[in-house]
C-alpha cells in the first residue's frame, strides 16, 4: 500500500507551489485561454438564444392579440389588455435571462478586448488586470445588472414599441365604433360617454380603467426615459444588445 503511494504524483510541487495540472508554459496557456473563450461564447450564445426566444413569443403575442382584436368588430377590448400583461410577464423573464447573459458577455468582452485586440493591434495604454478581473468572475459569479437595469434596457431597445403598438391598437379599439358592433353610427364616436361605456371591463367602470391604464402607461414611460449608466461599450453608436 505504501508502494502504491510512492508512486502517485504528487498534485504538488513543494509547498506554496503551483498544481502540475495548471498549463505551466506560454504554448498551454494560449491552448487554454482559446478552448476557454470557445466555452464562453458558446454560453454567451446560449443565453443570447433564450433571449431572443423571448423577444420573439412577445412579438407573437402582440401579432395574434392584434389579429383577434381588431379582425372581429364584436371582440372585447380586453383582449388588448390581456396582451399588455401578457407582454409585462414576457419583459420580467427576458430581464432576468439578460443579466445571466450579460455575465458571459463582460467575460466574453475582456479576452477580446485586453487580448485578441493586443495580439493584433498592441495598445500600451490598455491595462493587464484583465485576467484578475475575470478570475473573480469565476471564483465569485455575480450579476453586474440589477433587475431593473435589465428591465430598463430591453424595454427601451425592444419592449417599448410592443407597449406602444398594444396602446395605440386599445385606443383605436374603445373609439372606433366600426371595431365595436356593426352598424354604429359614426357620429358616436365624438362622444366622451361612448368612449367610457365602451372601456368598460367586467364589473369595473370604464373610467377607472382608462385611468388605470394611462397610469400604467406613464409609469412603463417614465421608466423607459429615465437616465441611462451605461458607459464605455454600451454608450451611444457602440454595438451592443
Amino acid at each position: 500500500m505504501k508502494v502504491e503511494e510512492d508512486r502517485t504524483p504528487s498534485a504538488w510541487e513543494g509547498e506554496g507551489a503551483r498544481p502540475l495540472l495548471l498549463p505551466g508554459t506560454p504554448g498551454e496557456i494560449t491552448n487554454t485561454l482559446s478552448h476557454y473563450y470557445r466555452g464562453e461564447l458558446g454560453r454567451m450564445t446560449s443565453w443570447r438564444d433564450r433571449i431572443d426566444r423571448t423577444s420573439n413569443w412577445a412579438i407573437t403575442v402582440v401579432a395574434a392579440l392584434l389579429s383577434v382584436s381588431l379582425s372581429t368588430p364584436t371582440s372585447h377590448h380586453g383582449v388588448l389588455l390581456f396582451g399588455i400583461m401578457l407582454v409585462t410577464l414576457l419583459l420580467m423573464i427576458e430581464a432576468r435571462r439578460y443579466r445571466f447573459f450579460d455575465i458571459y458577455r463582460a467575460r466574453i468582452r475582456q479576452i477580446e478586448r485586453s487580448y485578441f485586440a493586443q495580439i493584433l493591434a498592441p495598445d500600451a495604454a490598455a491595462g493587464g488586470e484583465w485576467a484578475t478581473v475575470i478570475a473573480s468572475s469565476l471564483r465569485k459569479p455575480r450579476f453586474l445588472l440589477s433587475y431593473h437595469e435589465a428591465m430598463h434596457r430591453r424595454l427601451k431597445r425592444n419592449y417599448g414599441w410592443m407597449y406602444f403598438i398594444l396602446f395605440l391598437a386599445w385606443c383605436l379599439k374603445i373609439t372606433t365604433p366600426k371595431l365595436q358592433t356593426e352598424g354604429m353610427p359614426a357620429l358616436q364616436a365624438q362622444s366622451w360617454t361612448y368612449v367610457i361605456d365602451n372601456a368598460v371591463l367586467g364589473p369595473i367602470p370604464g373610467l377607472a380603467v382608462i385611468i388605470g391604464v394611462v397610469i400604467f402607461y406613464l409609469g412603463i414611460l417614465g421608466f423607459a426615459l429615465r437616465p441611462d449608466r451605461d458607459e464605455g461599450e454600451f454608450g451611444h453608436g457602440e454595438a451592443h444588445v
